[in-house]
C-alpha cells in the first residue's frame, strides 16, 4: 500500500527541532573538537553542528567525559577556532516505505536522485537487533540465479549469507549486478558503501540499469563523504531490507562492500580513543562485522527472508586479513573470484576450489550431490597437476585421475561460465554432459 502522503508530511513536521542545546568549542586535535555545555543529555552517535567563520561544520559524537563530548567533524577540523558555538541536532527518524522502491537514497533517507522523498510515518531502528536466534525459520529453497556455478556446484538458498570475496578489477560489481537482477526477489537492497562517485552512477545506470531499479532501493555514500555516513550506509541499507522483510516480502541485499565499512568503523573507532591492534583494525571489528551480519537470514514466522550477498575487497588474494577472515566465520558460504581466472577471459571468476556454500548438501538431491562431488575432484586434480600438465612433464597414463581431469576440464570450465534462465535442472543436466569423459562415455 502506498503511504498516505498527508500523514507523513505531517510526521515529518513534528520531527522539526523547537528547542537547541548549545555548547562551545573548548579543544581541538586533528579533525576531532572537545565541546563543553552541551548537556548531560548528549548520547553517542548524536548529530553536532559547530558554527565557524566559514559556515556550519557537521560532525558526530564518538567520546563522552562528563561534561565534555568529542566530536568527530565530517571534514576535518581546519577553520574550527576554540569558542565557535555547537548546536546539539536531533537525528531525524530513518522511516522507509513502499515509495522508496526505484529510488537512490542517502544512509539518513535522504533523497540523491534529484527528486522529493517524504520519509514514511514509520520510523525504525537503523541500529537493530537480529531476529531471535530460537524463532528462526531454517534456510529455504534453492533460488534460480540464471548462473550454473550457482545453481549447482555453489548453491545459493533463501535466507542465505554469503561473501563475495575479489581484489579490484575482477569483475565483483559485474557479478553483483547480474545478481540483482536474475535472482528471484520481491525487493532488492543495494547498499554502495565508500564507492566512488563515478561508479555509483555507472553502476545505477549501466550494471542495474531500467529494470534493476524498477525494484530496488540504492543506499549510497561515497568515498570522499565522513566515515560515520559510510559506516552507516551498510546499517541503514539492512534497516530498508528489514522494513520489507517484516512485511513479509522476500529481500536480496547486495552490501558493496564490508570492507569499506569496516574501514569507516575504524576511523570512528579511533577518533574515539579505541586502538587499532588487530592488524589496523580495533577489537570491537568482529562484534560490528557479526552485529550487521545477523540481522540478514530467515524472518520468524509470518516474515519474509533476507538473501544477503556481502562483498569483501582482499588485498593480493589475501583471504586471512581480518575483514576476510572474521566474515567467513559469520557467513554461510564464502564466493572467491581469482584474478587469475580472470586474466585468462573466464568469467565470473569463480575459484570453486576455495569457494564454500553451507547450504549443502540439503540444497540439492542426492543424484544432484555426487555430480557435485565428482565436479570438485575433478578440477581439483586438474588443479594439483596444471604446472605439470600446462609444461608438458605430465605423461598420460601416469595417473587415472588425472587423465581423467584433463579430459573434462576443458568442459567444466566452459560450464562454469555458463549462464541462461533455464533453470537448475537445465543446468544440472549440462554438469552432467561436462562430466560423461570421465565415465568412459556413459552418463
Amino acid at each position: 500500500m502506498r503511504q498516505n502522503i498527508r500523514e507523513c508530511a505531517v510526521h515529518h513536521i513534528k520531527q522539526q527541532q523547537v528547542l537547541l542545546s548549545v555548547g562551545r568549542v573548548d579543544a581541538i586535535a586533528g579533525g576531532t573538537v572537545q565541546i563543553v555545555g552541551l548537556g548531560r543529555a548528549t548520547k553517542l552517535g548524536d548529530h553536532i553542528t559547530v558554527s565557524t567563520f566559514d559556515g556550519p561544520r557537521q560532525g558526530e559524537v564518538v567520546r563522552l567525559m562528563q561534561e565534555n563530548a568529542f566530536v568527530l567533524l565530517a571534514k576535518g577540523g581546519s577553520g574550527v577556532a576554540i569558542g565557535d558555538r555547537a548546536r546539539h541536532d536531533n537525528i531525524a527518524d530513518f522511516a522507509p516505505h513502499q515509495d522508496w522502491i526505484g529510488r537512490v537514497v542517502d544512509p539518513d533517507g535522504r533523497p540523491l536522485d534529484g527528486r522529493p522523498l517524504l520519509p514514511g510515518s514509520v520510523p525504525v531502528a537503523v541500529e537493530a537487533p537480529p531476529p531471535a536466534a530460537h524463532q528462526r525459520r531454517p534456510m529455504g529453497a534453492r533460488l534460480e540465479t540464471g548462473f550454473a556455478v550457482f545453481n549447482t556446484l555453489l548453491p545459493i538458498v533463501r535466507g542465505q549469507r554469503v561473501g563475495l570475496f575479489a581484489g579490484s578489477g575482477v569483475g565483483k560489481s559485474t557479478l553483483l549486478g547480474d545478481l540483482a537482477l536474475s535472482v528471484k526477489a520481491d525487493v532488492i537492497v543495494v547498499a554502495l558503501v565508500g564507492e566512488r562517485g563515478r561508479e555509483v552512477q555507472h553502476f545505477i545506470k549501466n550494471v542495474l540499469g531500467d529494470a534493476g531499479m524498477s525494484r530496488s532501493v540504492v543506499i549510497a555514500a561515497t568515498s570522499d563523504q565522513p566515515p560515520q555516513l559510510r559506516r552507516r550506509c551498510a546499517l541503514s541499507a539492512m534497516a530498508v531490507a528489514e522494513y520489507f522483510r517484516d512485511q513479509g516480502l522476500q529481500v536480496l541485499l547486495l552490501v558493496d562492500s564490508v570492507t569499506r565499512f569496516c574501514e569507516a568503523h575504524r576511523e570512528l573507532a579511533v577518533a574515539g580513543g579505541e586502538a587499532a591492534n588487530l592488524r589496523g583494525f580495533p577489537a570491537s571489528t568482529g562484534p560490528v562485522i557479526a552485529g550487521l551480519c545477523e540481522r540478514a537470514g530467515p524472518g520468524v514466522e509470518n516474515q519474509g527472508d533476507i538473501t544477503a550477498v556481502f562483498s569483501v575487497l582482499v588485498a593480493g588474494s589475501d583471504m586471512e586479513e581480518p575483514v576476510a577472515d572474521m566474515l567467513r566465520g559469520v557467513l554461510d558460504g564464502h564466493i572467491v573470484l581469482e584474478r587469475e581466472i580472470a586474466e585468462r577471459g573466464r568469467f565470473p571468476a569463480v575459484d570453486v576450489l576455495r569457494s564454500v556454500s553451507r547450504s549443502l548438501p540439503a540444497a540439492a538431491s542426492e543424484v544432484e550431490n555426487k555430480m557435485i562431488t565428482q565436479a570438485r575432484t575433478m578440477l581439483g586434480a586438474y588443479d594439483r597437476a596444471a604446472m605439470m600438465i600446462q609444461s608438458g612433464l605430465y605423461v598420460a597414463g601416469t595417473d587415472d585421475l588425472t587423465d581423467k581431469a584433463i579430459a573434462c576440464f576443458p568442459s567444466l570450465d566452459e560450464f562454469l561460465t555458463f549462464k541462461n534462465e533455464r533453470g537448475s535442472l537445465a543446468h544440472f543436466a549440462k554438469l552432467r554432459q561436462a562430466l560423461v569423459s570421465t565415465q568412459g562415455g556413459d552418463s
